[in-house]
């Protein structure tokens, strides 16, 4: 099945990679600039060029162009290697919050009968709170500390 094939999961339909379908990509050149707001937060801005490690098959994959606005909710470990430097390590997920393809004049959230960004990023985090509230009366743990 092709990339921009009508697929359907849940009685949704979407294009893109099909479910369960993986990537493994390297950032280089990567910069995290952030700034203290509060004792508890801060935050941050994060720039680079990502990169497959292995090559697309050809044909497959969004255009030239393309691009998507993601909405990512994760849990960052860090620990002091040395005077100036950190290991990291972060684990999460990612939301597509909308799209917008090279001959588009806006983004997929600015269309007649799509949902805008504000709403689909409020569903997340209300989705998400949901299955937090859910896991806790379970006793599961968040995520698996590295």
């Amino acid at each position: 099945m092709a990339y921009d094939d009508l697929k359907e999961a849940d009685g949704e339909t979407y294009t893109g990679m099909r479910l369960g379908g993986r990537h493994t990509w390297s950032y280089t050149n990567a910069v995290w600039r952030e700034r203290k707001l509060t004792p508890e937060e801060w935050e941050f801005c994060f720039t680079s060029t990502k990169r497959r490690i292995r090559s697309a098959p050809l044909g497959s994959g969004a255009p030239l162009d393309a691009q998507y606005h993601w909405y990512l909710l994760a849990h960052q470990w860090v620990r002091k290697i040395d005077g100036d430097s950190y290991h990291t390590f972060m684990s999460g997920t990612k939301y597509k919050v909308a799209h917008k393809r090279p001959s588009w004049c806006q983004w997929s959230s600015e269309y007649p009968g799509n949902t805008p960004e504000r709403e689909r990023i409020i569903a997340v985090l209300e989705n998400a709170l949901a299955r937090l509230r859910k896991d806790a009366d379970a006793g599961g743990p968040l995520l698996v500390n590295p």
